[in-house]
């Protein structure tokens, strides 16, 4: 299993992205998929999961109403709409795919991590 995340660059502050995670496994469309972010000199920490249909998402405090996971199974593709940037969204952001249909929020229930993309939110 591969993940590759994609997306991320330089915006300005209360900008948009469209981060990726596009897997190669076959096992994918039914896996809860997850993304992390790990800013400069902090642990990585949760932002959202999704389940393996799409049907149930779980955010971050930090970002609800901000930012918006959705899946497109058809492409092995899980997207992360980041609306309302911040600087403290500044981060390196992993994608994460777990062994189950459903997933939370903790780091340990994912066994497949991608490579990061970085965000980075100008004030």
């Amino acid at each position: 299993v591969q993940l590759q995340a994609s997306g991320g660059g330089l915006v300005q502050a209360g900008g948009s992205l469209r981060l990726s995670c596009a897997a190669s496994g076959r096992t994918f469309s039914v896996h809860a998929v997850a993304w992390f972010r790990q800013a400069p000199g902090k642990e990585r920490e949760f932002v959202t999961t999704i389940n393996w249909s799409g049907t149930n998402t779980l955010y971050a405090d930090s970002v609800k109403g901000r930012f918006t996971i959705f899946r497109d199974n058809a492409k092995n593709t899980v997207y992360l709409q980041m609306n309302g940037l911040k600087p403290e969204d500044t981060a390196l952001y992993y994608c994460a795919e777990a062994t189950t249909m459903v997933a939370g929020s903790e780091q340990f229930e994912y066994a497949y991590w991608g490579q990061g993309t970085l965000v980075t939110v100008s004030s």
